[in-house]
């Protein structure tokens, strides 16, 4: 993997924030020449633009060129971003859009309707090369592109392709913001446990900890996650007492999930305007 990425000769990202800088740092561990990289972004920090160029990267230059352009902006900047963006096309440029909600549609209208483009929800888990990508790519899109894509998006994690762009917001709802719910869920333990008596601080580790290594337990096992929660679980025992809320029909964990899961989606169709 690491000698495929050095073969990518000038990727243009263009939006470095949370997501594309989780993307970049994980190109970078992996083999991607710094200097390939073009960072556009006038909103970067200024602490980490100076970061980027001592490293090699470069940052708001001149646009030229690119073999891939990826765009990780908010899907409310897209409008205003796009127009500027045709300096870096060239007829065998790829478009790799991370930009949720929108459609692959939307960028052709604005970049031109020979564009590949490829429509992709990585997750912040990249930035650790544990991330799990989703891909659709439109009929400009050639094998090798394909590839390449799948190469690049791989290098920090998993990645799966689809054909049907219509779940693409499903799929943003379930791992593109999926971390923010396990992050959450071990804010939501560790203030449970305070409640109960322990200190904020003892509190917080433990729950930070028992997530850590439920998922690296869950990553190892080839059991299914309903077998471990089973494994966990002694009838009559205080794992029972506790799920016993958790997994109410009406008030538990499912319901509440499935009702999140049912906004994001929405929400994802709403941001494609």
């Amino acid at each position: 993997m690491t000698s495929e990425l050095t073969h990518i000769s000038r990727l243009a990202l263009v939006g470095c924030g949370k997501m594309g800088g989780a993307l970049l740092e994980g190109w970078l561990r992996l083999g991607l020449a710094a200097s390939a990289v073009a960072v556009i972004d006038p909103h970067l920090p200024d602490g980490t633009g100076a970061d980027l160029r001592k490293r090699g990267v470069s940052v708001n230059m001149a646009l030229q060129p690119a073999e891939i352009v990826v765009i990780a902006v908010k899907p409310q900047a897209l409008d205003a971003v796009l127009p500027s963006l045709r300096p870096l096309l060239r007829p065998s440029t790829l478009v790799i859009s991370v930009v949720a909600g929108k459609t692959m549609a939307q960028f052709a209208a604005r970049l031109g309707e020979a564009v590949a483009i490829i429509r992709t929800i990585p997750n912040t888990p990249a930035a650790v090369g544990r991330g799990i990508t989703v891909g659709v790519a439109n009929e400009r899109v050639t094998i090798e592109q394909r590839a390449l894509a799948a190469m690049l998006l791989g290098a920090v994690g998993q990645f799966e392709w689809m054909e049907d762009e219509a779940l693409m917001n499903a799929v943003t709802a379930v791992s593109g913001s999926g971390p923010a719910y396990v992050f959450h869920l071990v804010e939501a333990l560790a203030a449970a446990g305070v409640a109960q008596g322990l200190p904020a601080d003892l509190a917080a580790k433990l729950a930070r900890v028992t997530v850590e290594g439920a998922g690296e337990l869950l990553h190892q096992s080839a059991l299914d996650p309903a077998i471990l929660r089973q494994n966990v679980t002694s009838p009559g025992g205080t794992t029972a007492a506790a799920l016993y809320h958790l997994m109410d029909g009406d008030s538990g964990f499912p319901p509440l999930l499935a009702k999140a899961i049912a906004a994001a989606t929405a929400r994802g169709r709403e941001l494609a305007g």
